[in-house]
């Protein structure tokens, strides 16, 4: 039997908590040898192929200018054990500090891009600006992923998901239906 829901009105401010994007991300650049890592869930899959992925940064944020100038980034997925990181890189700014000193986080050299891939994340996407034609009206840049790496396990990371108002959801149990879909669906 299907749930029928009562319903009240809702703060449209307050959407996010039900039409959350995606993970939470840790996204790092580099301009003029310095380095920055910010955190991030506005983000959405533009496309396959070429990997596109479009994100929303703040013009006040001090990565905002970074990548702008540098045209390029990495997005790291951190898992749930990295919760307390997420949240210091979130409340502070990288004007004036190492987020990766501050946080103990190691960076690595990226394969293709000059920012600097974070270890202790199980993924990183390592991305060019491909559009900035949103920038201006919209701050939302429009990334191509170019090289991507992932740990080999587990197969389905427990990540974190912003929720609004301090509260994070953390990925669950997973339900396998491939054999409802199309093949080119899949």
């Amino acid at each position: 039997m299907r749930r029928v829901y009562k319903k009240a009105d809702l703060p449209v401010a307050e959407i996010r908590k039900f039409l959350e994007p995606g993970p939470i991300v840790l996204v790092s650049s580099r301009w003029k040898n310095k380095t920055n890592i910010m955190t991030m869930g506005w983000h959405t899959v533009m496309e396959f192929s070429p990997s596109l992925i479009g994100c929303m940064i703040t013009s006040a944020n001090h990565s905002y200018e970074m990548i702008k100038k540098s045209g390029e980034c990495v997005i790291n997925i951190p898992t749930v054990d990295l919760i307390n990181e997420v949240i210091g890189i979130g409340n502070s700014t990288g004007t004036h500090l190492d987020k990766f000193k501050k946080f103990g986080l190691t960076a690595e050299e990226a394969h293709l891009v000059k920012a600097p891939l974070i270890k202790e994340c199980y993924a990183n996407y390592e991305c060019k600006v491909a559009d900035t034609q949103l920038l201006s009206g919209y701050n939302f840049f429009i990334l191509e992923v170019v090289k991507a790496q992932a740990a080999v396990y587990p197969a389905y990371p427990k990540t974190v998901h912003y929720r609004g108002e301090g509260v994070f959801m953390v990925s669950g149990k997973n339900i396998a239906l491939p054999g409802k879909f199309k093949p080119q669906n899949l």
